[in-house]
């Protein structure tokens, strides 16, 4: 996130986000050439779901927020309430992610959102209530206090047609980040893998927990693992440029299951936190969170869309609070259906959803 102590704890990486500079992806996924085109895989139209963890989870929430009826589920891990900061970074530190200013008042965000749905800037409420969600946080979070992922729970009790349609799951020694089973083969390099507790140098949180696949089995209850078992599947980069809006990286990155270029596989957004990027930790986001063993399993495209470092946003975060709209904006349109990010994000999951072009794979 944008945590302070983080910039004392960690200098050296900090000012290597803060000037462009990071670690590429592994050398099993680099290639010589540039990267390609996002394909159009005629992906599933109505299976759609977004998940993120910590600006990736406040980024999950503001898109099915804005587009519930593109959307069969949300999974957030390590955030708050949606629209928290409110347009103000001076929010987003002080409010969303530590309550040195009190908590955020949900009767107030709710005045937004229903001011949002007068203005038509956002879904309707009939199609938000349909949706099924799926929270974490981890209770020893000293990035994101846990207090704040309570507030986003009743958020959605207050939003969904019925509690359930609701998961919410506490671990006790976690910190921030996203918790993981290690593989098999999975190196134990302090880079690679968070302490559970302290988050540590990837936020990829080393738990002995699989909430991946706890979050994807209930944002798809219905769906089984393929009778012939898992299918395997390839990782591989597309060129980002061409959605490209401020804040976004050259390079994105999407998992696509064995059989998957067929048509009609459904697609996951998994957003990235802070410090998440590839940019910033390698390939260990796009790779180990779990969800790619699961989409091998179950037929699900993965999209892992990168943010970027810069100036403006030196922890390649992805935009909750408004730095990516216009400087001029009194009230930035981020978290509407206008907000810049939002729409490549949008753009990108038309793209998979889009039939090939006769004669392609």
């Amino acid at each position: 996130m944008l945590s302070a102590p983080h910039f004392t704890t960690r200098p050296i990486a900090y000012a290597l986000l803060c000037i462009g500079i990071g670690v590429p992806l592994s050398a099993q996924a680099e290639t010589a050439d540039e990267p390609d085109e996002l394909p159009a895989l005629g992906a599933a139209v109505d299976r759609a779901s977004v998940v993120g963890v910590s600006s990736g989870g406040y980024m999950a929430t503001q898109l099915v927020v804005a587009w519930p009826e593109r959307f069969s589920g949300v999974g957030v891990l390590a955030a708050g309430p949606w629209s928290c900061a409110q347009g103000s970074l001076s929010l987003a530190l002080n409010q969303c992610m530590m309550t040195r200013r009190g908590e955020p008042a949900l009767d107030e965000l709710e005045s937004r959102h229903n001011r949002y749905l007068a203005l038509e800037q956002v879904g309707s409420a009939e199609d938000l209530s349909q949706l099924r969600a799926y929270l974490w946080h981890g209770e020893e979070d000293e990035v994101v206090e846990p207090v704040l992922g309570d507030l986003l729970a009743e958020q959605w009790e207050r939003w969904l047609a019925s509690p359930d349609q609701l998961r919410v799951a506490r671990s006790e020694d976690a910190g921030h980040g996203w918790p993981v089973r290690l593989p098999n083969d999975a190196s134990p390099g302090p880079e690679e893998w968070g302490d559970c507790g302290q988050g540590g140098g990837s936020y990829v949180l080393a738990c002995d927990e699989d909430i991946a696949g706890d979050m994807m089995n209930w944002l798809y209850p219905e769906r089984e693992i393929p009778s012939d078992g898992e299918q395997g599947g390839q990782l591989i980069a597309f060129d980002q440029s061409e959605f490209a809006v401020k804040g976004l990286a050259d390079t994105g990155y999407v998992y696509i299951p064995e059989g998957c270029e067929a048509g009609e596989c459904p697609v996951t957004l998994a957003l990235h936190g802070c410090q998440m990027n590839v940019e910033a930790i390698g390939d260990t986001f796009v790779r180990y969170t779990g969800l790619n063993a699961w989409a091998s399993d179950h037929q699900q495209i993965v999209l892992y869309p990168q943010a970027e470092s810069s100036m403006a946003n030196p922890q390649g975060c992805w935009d909750w609070w408004g730095f990516a709209e216009s400087t001029w904006q009194l009230s930035p349109q981020h978290d509407t259906r206008n907000g810049t990010q939002m729409g490549a994000l949008m753009a990108m999951l038309d793209r998979l959803q889009a039939a090939p072009e006769s004669g392609s794979e």
